[in-house]
C-alpha cells in the first residue's frame, strides 16, 4: 500500500485507501501522510506517528504531532516542543515554546524568552540572535521581523539579503516578493527595491507576470510586473472627490479636538450630555453636537447616554502621563496659523522668513509649559526602547543634546545607572526642568546654547528629534560642536524619523517642520552627509519605534 495514495476519511478518525478505510483502528484525529510514509495521529490525548497500516511508528507518545518534513517532525511533550526522527528519537536535547517545520535545512523556533530563531537540521542555532518573529524559509530566503515591526529577508546563514526593510513582508515567489511601507503594498525584486511607484491596499504574489491588486479606492485590477493595469476586475467603490474633500477638511478635526481640551470637556467625562453642559458651561444642544462630533473621531463612547472616554480619547486628559491636550492646543493655535504663510515658504524670493519658535515660546510661561509637557508626551512615548539598543559599556559619560526637561536622560539613566548624563538645554528650559522634578544622582543639567561652545567633554552625545527643527546649514554647526566634546572613537547617537527613499511617507511632517522652524526631515542617505562634513562616520541605521530610527555614528 502506498502511503502517497491515502487520504484523510471526512469524519478526520482513519485514513482512506480509495473510499475503503485503510486499516481497522480508529483515532480522535488524524493527519496527513508525508514522506517518509508517517501520519500524526492522536488519541486520547496522546499523540504519536503511525505507518500506512495503521501500526505505531515508535513507542514513545506526545502531547502533539505533525507531519515530516525533511525528515524531521515537530512535536510538543510534556516539557516543551522539539523535533524528532521519523523512529521518534529527538533531533537535540533543547525544548522550546514552539517549533516550526524544516525548510531549506532550516526552522523556524521561539524560545522560552518569546524571541524566535532558526536552527539547522542538527539543531544548533542559525544565528545567535533572536528576532521578535522569524517565518519559513523558502528557496533559501525567510522574512524575519525586529522589535520596531519591520521585516526583512535573512539568506540560510542568517544574513540579510538586502538590507531593505519594510513594514510587512512576504518570502519571494518567482523572483518578487510582497512588500508594505508606509504608502502600502507593493512587489519587490531580489535587491529588496519596489519594481514600480504605486501602491496598494492588497496585492496578491505574480502568477505567470501578472498580480491581482486592490486600490486604495476599493477597485480591482490586474498589474504587469512593472505595475501597469492590465485589466479593471472592480470599477472603484469610494470616491477619489470624496477622499480629497476629507483631506481638505483636516482643520475640522483639530479644531474640534482643541476645543473639547479648551472647554474643559475632556475632564469633565464621564456624564450624560445635559451633565457635561452644566459642569462647563455650554447649552445642552452645543454640549451635545461636540460629544457627538468627538464619537465621530472615536474619541468618546456613549453607553446608555453617559458619554465617556474612549482609549484614544484618554490621551487628551490633562492628568494623563502622556498628555496630548498641550499639543491639541499648540496644533490649533500658533502652529496652525504658521502654516498659513506656506506658499510664501515654497515662492522663491518672496522675502519669507522662518519662524523663531524656540523664543518666541520662552517668552511666555504658559506656552513654554504647554509646550514641553507636549514634547515630553512624545518623548516618553517613543523613547522607552531606545538606549537599550545602543549598546553602551554603562559607565560613559553622555551628554543628551537638547535634552529639555530628562524624559530621554531618564530612560537613558534606567537602563545605563552607572552613567553619567548631562542635559543641555536653553536656560529657561532647564530651570523649568530642575524646578519640576527631583535631583536625581548622575543626571547634570548644562544650560547653554547648541550654536554656541558647549564647554565640556564626553564619551557619547545623544540628539532626540533635534537636527530635524534645523535646516543643514545650522545642523552642521550643532554636529560639529557635538564634534568638538568627543574624543576619536567616541559615539554619536541621533534619533529621528527617516524620510523613506522610496515613498512619500513622512513628506507632510518635513512640511510642518519648514513652516513651524525652518528646519526639514531628512533620509539616512542625507544625514550620511551631515556627518561626513562634521567629522562623523556614519555606522548603522537602525529603526527602533513606529517613527523614530537610531543613526549610530562615530567621530573619526
Amino acid at each position: 500500500m502506498s502511503w502517497q495514495a491515502l487520504s484523510v476519511s471526512v469524519c478526520g478518525t482513519h485514513h482512506l485507501s480509495g473510499d475503503a478505510p485503510a486499516y481497522f483502528e480508529r483515532f480522535d484525529e488524524v493527519l496527513k501522510f508525508h514522506h517518509p510514509g508517517l501520519a500524526p495521529v492522536m488519541r486520547d490525548g496522546l499523540a504519536w506517528h503511525i505507518h500506512p497500516d495503521g501500526s505505531d511508528a515508535y513507542p514513545d507518545r506526545f502531547v502533539r504531532t505533525f507531519g515530516f518534513y525533511e525528515g524531521r517532525a515537530a512535536v510538543q511533550t510534556n516539557d516543551g516542543w522539539c523535533h524528532i526522527h521519523p523512529d521518534g528519537h529527538e533531533v537535540y536535547p533543547e525544548r522550546y515554546d514552539w517549533c516550526g517545520n524544516f525548510q531549506s535545512g532550516r526552522a523556524t523556533v521561539r524560545l522560552r524568552s518569546g524571541r524566535y530563531r532558526h536552527i539547522r537540521m542538527d539543531g544548533s542555532p542559525v544565528s545567535h540572535d533572536g528576532w521578535r518573529y522569524a517565518g519559513d524559509y523558502k528557496d533559501g530566503c525567510c522574512v524575519v521581523q525586529n522589535d520596531a515591526g519591520s521585516s526583512t529577508h535573512l539568506d540560510l546563514h542568517g544574513e540579510e539579503v538586502h538590507g531593505k526593510w519594510y513594514v510587512d513582508l512576504d518570502v519571494f515567489h518567482k523572483g518578487f516578493a510582497r512588500a508594505r511601507d508606509a504608502g502600502g503594498w507593493m512587489h519587490v525584486d531580489r535587491a529588496g527595491s519596489p519594481v514600480y511607484q504605486r501602491r496598494f491596499a492588497a496585492v496578491e504574489p505574480f502568477y505567470n507576470g501578472q498580480s491581482r491588486v486592490e486600490r486604495f479606492d476599493g477597485g480591482l485590477e490586474v498589474i504587469d510586473e512593472r505595475g501597469g493595469q492590465i485589466v479593471e476586475l472592480r470599477a472603484a467603490t469610494r470616491s477619489d472627490f470624496a477622499a480629497l474633500s476629507g483631506d481638505m477638511v483636516g482643520f475640522w478635526r483639530t479644531q474640534t479636538i482643541a476645543a473639547s481640551v479648551r472647554l474643559g470637556v475632556i475632564d469633565a467625562l464621564p456624564g450624560s450630555a445635559t451633565d457635561i453642559a452644566e459642569r462647563v458651561g455650554l447649552s445642552g444642544d452645543g454640549a451635545l453636537r461636540l460629544l457627538r462630533a468627538l464619537g465621530e473621531l472615536q474619541l468618546v463612547e456613549n453607553d446608555r447616554g453617559s458619554w465617556q472616554l474612549s482609549s484614544r480619547g484618554v490621551f487628551l486628559r490633562r492628568s494623563h502621563p502622556l498628555t496630548l491636550a498641550d499639543g491639541a492646543l499648540e496644533y490649533s493655535g500658533e502652529l496652525s496659523s504658521l502654516w498659513a504663510s506656506l506658499p510664501q515658504a515654497l515662492t522663491l524670493g518672496s522675502g519669507w522668513k522662518r519662524p523663531d519658535i524656540f523664543n518666541d515660546v520662552a517668552k511666555d510661561a504658559e506656552r513654554l509649559s504647554g509646550h514641553h509637557r507636549m514634547l515630553n508626551s512624545y518623548a516618553l512615548h517613543d523613547y522607552a526602547r531606545i538606549p537599550a539598543v545602543l549598546d553602551l559599556r554603562g559607565d560613559e559619560s553622555i551628554i543628551d543634546a537638547g535634552g529639555g526637561v530628562g524624559a530621554f536622560a531618564d530612560y537613558l539613566l534606567d537602563t545605563y545607572p552607572r552613567s553619567t548624563v548631562t542635559v543641555l538645554d536653553k536656560p529657561e528650559v532647564v530651570a523649568k526642568a530642575q524646578a519640576g522634578r527631583r535631583a536625581r544622582t548622575r543626571l547634570k543639567w548644562l544650560a547653554g546654547d547648541l550654536f554656541g561652545s558647549w564647554g565640556t567633554s564626553a564619551d557619547v552625545v545623544t540628539m532626540t528629534r533635534v537636527l530635524h527643527d534645523w535646516d543643514d546649514v545650522d545642523a552642521i554647526v550643532i554636529l560639529h560642536r557635538a564634534r568638538e566634546v568627543l574624543p576619536k572613537g567616541g559615539r554619536l547617537f541621533v534619533i529621528e524619523m527617516l524620510l523613506s527613499e522610496s515613498d512619500y511617507s513622512g513628506a507632510l511632517c518635513d512640511l510642518h517642520l519648514l513652516m513651524v522652524t525652518g528646519g526639514r526631515e531628512r533620509s539616512k542617505s542625507a544625514f550620511e552627509k551631515l556627518f561626513r562634513k562634521t567629522g562623523f562616520e556614519l555606522l548603522e541605521a537602525r529603526q527602533v519605534a513606529a517613527l523614530p530610527s537610531v543613526m549610530f555614528a562615530v567621530a573619526v
